[in-house]
């Protein structure tokens, strides 16, 4: 779509062909005016700030193999118990998703599947539901861009977010949301959230964008409110019974759990038995760390923009990790400081964007203890860094 048929004052239609133009050489067929303007919005029309956001996004991407993450089948513990579905379509004809965040078994999924599985997951579910948000947008026009999002926190569980690993794992995947999804959201109801949500809430506005806070309503426990509040947003009959709308499943069931997750608690028969599981279902290398001993894992780093990833778990005990980086005249520096990591609750994971030529040592430190040996499962690796189309037709 041309500037000139969006509602921009000069300064932002100027910014806009500047962005159009300064990332043609990554630009995508789904790249429009309305998708570069979420991008520009984030950014408050600044077109540099806003160019390195989808720039860096698009990295994320490659590390993430989001392009082709709709093939990706995640673990049978993800399918059943993951809380969240497509219940219908709002007025305007966006879709309309159900998080049914208190069927979340945080506790039970990261003892059984990675950390990396359960953000990949995520990462499926948006992406599922954004190409669904443009085919709509392609039939009603951008009103149906965006998602509608019913967040139902009945018999919220502060506790188990208290436990550090699920505390980071919701903050990650907030932060990942608010890098490379700008503006996909239209609005999100909060209902049901008790008073512990309260505490919650504060913790994770920090991390949240004015934009996105301003699409929330939170409502308490009080049906009548939060019932009238979706009704006026989103159609009865594209709405389950249970939400006040008048879809049920076939037998009868007003949750509508044929088309929503309903999550619910995890048995233990799918959490990791050991490490050996983990690095059979991940393809990890396992190996023994004697006590006062160290594993440095030397990388060698070509191209500048290159991605070092890693994951690992830990059997039983605690591992101290970090990474050195090396540069071409012997001068190192901490790329992550060594620091403890409770890797045995639960898959420690991370990516970085390298420098190049240098060597990166990932270090797993067990000098620390004395009386302990510890097994570790790791799986690491170095990415290319992505190609441009301008850079492919160099080459060529």
């Amino acid at each position: 779509m041309a500037p000139d048929a969006l509602d921009l004052t000069d300064d932002q239609r100027f910014s806009l062909m500047k962005l159009r133009r300064n990332i043609a050489d990554v630009r995508q067929p789904h790249h429009d005016d309305h998708y570069l303007l979420r991008w520009l919005r984030a950014r408050d029309f600044d077109a540099d700030a806003a160019e390195k956001m989808l720039r860096d996004s698009l990295q994320w991407r490659q590390r993430w193999d989001a392009d082709n993450i709709l093939s990706w089948e995640p673990p049978e513990v993800l399918k059943k118990y993951y809380p969240s579905g497509i219940s219908g379509f709002d007025k305007d004809g966006a879709p309309v998703v159900v998080v049914p965040f208190a069927g979340l078994d945080i506790w039970g999924m990261l003892h059984s599947v990675s950390k990396s599985d359960f953000i990949r997951n995520t990462i499926k579910y948006i992406e599922t539901f954004s190409g669904i948000a443009r085919k709509q947008a392609a039939v009603h026009g951008q009103v149906a861009s965006q998602v509608t999002v019913v967040f139902d926190m009945d018999n919220f569980n502060l506790r188990q977010y208290a436990w550090r690993p699920a505390g980071e794992v919701v903050i990650a995947l907030i932060q990942m949301y608010e890098a490379n999804y700008p503006e996909i959201l239209k609005i999100c109801y909060i209902i049901n959230a008790p008073k512990v949500f309260a505490i919650a809430f504060s913790v994770v506005k920090n991390f949240l964008k004015e934009y996105t806070l301003s699409k929330i309503q939170i409502i308490k426990n009080d049906p009548v409110k939060w019932k009238a509040a979706i009704l006026s947003t989103i159609p009865a009959d594209q709405l389950p019974a249970y939400y006040g709308g008048t879809l049920t499943d076939p037998d009868g069931d007003p949750k509508c759990p044929s088309k929503i997750n309903q999550g619910g608690k995890i048995p233990k028969s799918y959490y990791y038995k050991n490490s050996e599981k983990l690095a059979e279902n991940e393809n990890y290398t396992s190996a023994v760390i004697k006590k006062g001993d160290k594993l440095k894992l030397p990388f060698v780093v070509a191209q500048d923009g290159s991605f070092l990833k890693w994951g690992f778990r830990t059997e039983n005990h605690d591992i101290k990790f970090g990474i050195i980086c090396t540069n071409e005249e012997g001068i190192e520096s901490e790329a992550i400081p060594i620091r403890k990591v409770n890797s045995h609750l639960s898959e420690e994971m991370g990516v970085i964007t390298c420098s190049a030529p240098a060597t990166y040592t990932i270090i797993f430190d067990n000098s620390y203890s004395y009386l302990r040996s510890k097994k570790i499962s790791y799986s690491v690796g170095v990415v290319p860094p992505v190609e441009t189309k301008e850079e492919a037709l160099t080459e060529e």
